[in-house]
Parts: C-alpha cells; structure tokens; sequence
C-alpha cells in the first residue's frame, strides 16, 4: 500500500521500519519537531525522523495540524502535502500531535493507530507505564481506526502480552513496539484483502493513562510496598523513582527494586538494613528492597557496590 507515516519516539520507528521491511510504500512522514537533547541541549531530531531520511523519504515537521491553531500556516503546508500523497492509509504511532477530523479524513482508508494497551484500558498518553504501575496481568497493541476522540475509535487488530513480574517500562516498551510492527503489517494485509471488521470500543473498563509527570517521580514510603516496587519498574527509565537516604543530600534515584513478604513496625523510610541483597526501608504495607541506584551526579550501581560508598547510620 501507499502509506504516509506519522509517528516520533523508537516505539513508532519499530513500526515504521516493519512496514517498510514489507514492502509497503512510505510516501511521507509526520514527526514532531527537533528537540534539544543531552547535557549540550543541541537540537536532535526524533528516532523516526532519522530512520524516514535514511530511507529517502519526504518529512515534514508541524507544530499543529489544527488550521484554526497557533501555527495555521504549517498545518495549511500539511495539510496540501496530505492531500497531494494520495496515501491509502495514515499509520500513526506516539506521534505527539492531535489529528483533527479533516486530516483523519484524508486518505482513502482513513487512519490506523498503533496503540499500546488493549483497549478501552489506558486510553491516553502513558499506557505502558500506567498498567505496569496498576499491577495488571496483561496488557498488548491495539491496532484501531482512529476518530476524533482520544483513542476512542473502533478497534481492528489486538495482541495480548503478558506483564512479567518487575518488568520495567522499558522492556515492555521494546516487545510491545516490536509486537506493534507485526500487528500494522497483519492489519494492513488483511484490510487490503476486505477481511478486517471493525469493532467499536466496549462502554466498560475505560481508563486514561494521564502523562507522566517529574513530580510522581519521588517515592512516598508510607504507601505500601508492593504499589512503590510496581511504580519503580513503571518509571523506568523516565522520570525514574527517587528516594531520599540518610546521609545523602540528595535524592537518590532507584532503577530496580522489590517487595519482600515481610512486615515491620518501623516508621515508614527507616533504613532496616543495607548490605549486598539489597537497602532495606520500612514503608507502609511492609518492606521495599533496593537493588540497583544512582547517587546524583553518579552512575547506575548494583546496590552491593551502592553500599560501599554509602553510610546509612550517617546524619
């Protein structure tokens, strides 16, 4: 098929790269603008963006594609480079951008999102990190025909992938971008060959993943255990956990930890022990194990090499 492409981040390049491996042809591509990135802020442009110009294909970067919007005249420009593609479909993945109707109705097949929950659950901006943090079994891609709604349309495609226990965020966030790929491909062959219904979306099991947030990033040790060793592997890599230790000025980011089946009296955020196993806290619905951490300014540490450098009895 004749497709145009709209996406950002590595999860969306996964699926571009699978349809390309396909054969289908990229005509366009939609992403979002440069960013500055690293400790020098020197503007980088996306995953996707990389990947479309290695292949040779057009990009284009909008602000808006909303004509009434702040940047009318790069919608306008997005709008006649959409309409002159005479794409079949629009794939679109983590793009960034909202898709007013007069876009969605552009191509011939209109558009298809490649979403990663299993929807109606975890509408929204953070479905990886938000199922991961609400302890579900299971989550997946859903390939969907895209409204006008926030990942309101009727659903085509679905995989399930289950959520190992203390997967991070960013291991689910590989499978799913690779499960993601495979999925458009399947889509994209059986809607080219009449055989792909449409199902509208369930009134049940609505929920909304709300963007991440740096301010969710510190730790409350009064919440229980379980709930703050899910959050660590939710946020991992970004914003990341953090916590504050004795002894240390600084917050402390944490990239592993676990649960124990343990309980304690301790005053939530008492140190019970530190050695090659893990930093031990009190919290409030028992015992949370540090395994890896970060001291500002610092590298990731296994907590046996942490510890070593670290004195918790310190003031």
């Amino acid at each position: 098929m004749k497709l145009v492409f709209a996406g950002t981040p590595e999860f969306a390049k996964i699926a571009l790269q699978a349809l390309m491996a396909a054969g289908h042809e990229i005509v366009l591509v939609l992403t979002q603008p440069d960013r500055p990135a690293g400790r020098g802020l020197k503007l980088t442009p996306s995953p996707v963006k990389t990947a479309a110009l290695e292949a040779g294909v057009p990009v284009l970067q909008p602000r808006s594609l909303r004509l009434d919007g702040k940047f009318p005249q790069e919608a306008a420009q997005a709008h006649e480079a959409l309409h002159a593609a005479r794409a079949d479909a629009m794939i679109v993945a983590a793009y960034g951008l909202i898709l007013p109707q007069a876009v969605l109705g552009i191509p011939r097949l209109g558009c298809l999102n490649i979403h990663a929950s299993l929807l109606p659950r975890w509408r929204g901006a953070a479905p990886i990190q938000r199922a991961i943090e609400a302890g579900d079994a299971e989550t997946g891609i859903t390939i969907m025909q895209m409204d006008a709604g926030l990942d309101t349309g009727d659903m085509l495609l679905e995989g399930v992938l289950p959520i190992e226990p203390g997967q991070s965020a960013a291991e689910l966030h590989d499978r799913l971008a690779a499960m993601g790929g495979e999925l458009i491909v399947q889509a994209l062959e059986r809607l080219g060959q009449g055989g792909l219904p449409a199902t509208p979306q369930p009134a049940e099991g609505v929920t909304y993943a709300a963007k991440l947030d740096k301010a969710e990033a510190a730790l409350d040790l009064a919440r229980p255990a379980a709930e703050l060793a899910r959050r660590v592997a939710a946020f991992n890599p970004v914003p990341g956990a953090t916590v504050r230790l004795p002894g240390l000025a600084d917050p402390v980011k944490v990239w592993r930890a676990r649960a124990l089946d343990e309980s304690t009296q301790a005053a939530p955020g008492t140190v019970l022990r530190a050695g090659a196993e893990g930093v031990d806290l009190a919290a409030g619905g028992g015992v949370l194990r540090l395994i890896e951490l970060q001291k500002a300014g610092g590298k990731r540490q296994p907590v046996d090499v942490f510890v070593r450098g670290w004195t918790p009895g310190a003031a």
